[in-house]
């Protein structure tokens, strides 16, 4: 019979792993996506084209936005782990007086 986390005891501490160097790709993408599309704003630009040029714009931002929020978003939830705490660790963070003393005492041994 498989245990259900919510029967046990167990207490978990939710640890997260994400650095800038996960996501860096990521926004050199969205980046080169951007001035691609301001450099082709800047090709559309003339007095008959205008229209065209902000409507490059808008859609581009429009379809690229989700996709953006979607891998930054599913990159933190990768990085997202649950680590179980230890019975030890527990009792010195609801006591703590007892974890003052016990960090103290190792001060002074070392």
């Amino acid at each position: 019979m498989m245990m259900n986390i919510m029967d046990s005891q167990q207490k978990f501490r939710m640890v997260c792993t994400l650095t800038f160097g996960d996501i860096y790709g990521q926004i050199i993408v969205w980046l080169i996506v951007i001035f691609l599309t301001l450099a082709s704003t800047l090709a559309l630009w003339s007095s008959t084209r205008q229209i065209y040029a902000l409507a490059t714009v808008g859609i581009v931002l429009v379809l690229s936005l989700p996709f953006l929020l979607f891998a930054f978003v599913t990159t933190l939830l990768n990085h997202i782990e649950f680590a179980p705490i230890e019975e030890t660790t527990t009792r010195m963070s609801l006591n703590p007086k007892s974890s003052k003393s016990t960090q103290k005492t190792a001060e002074a041994a070392s």
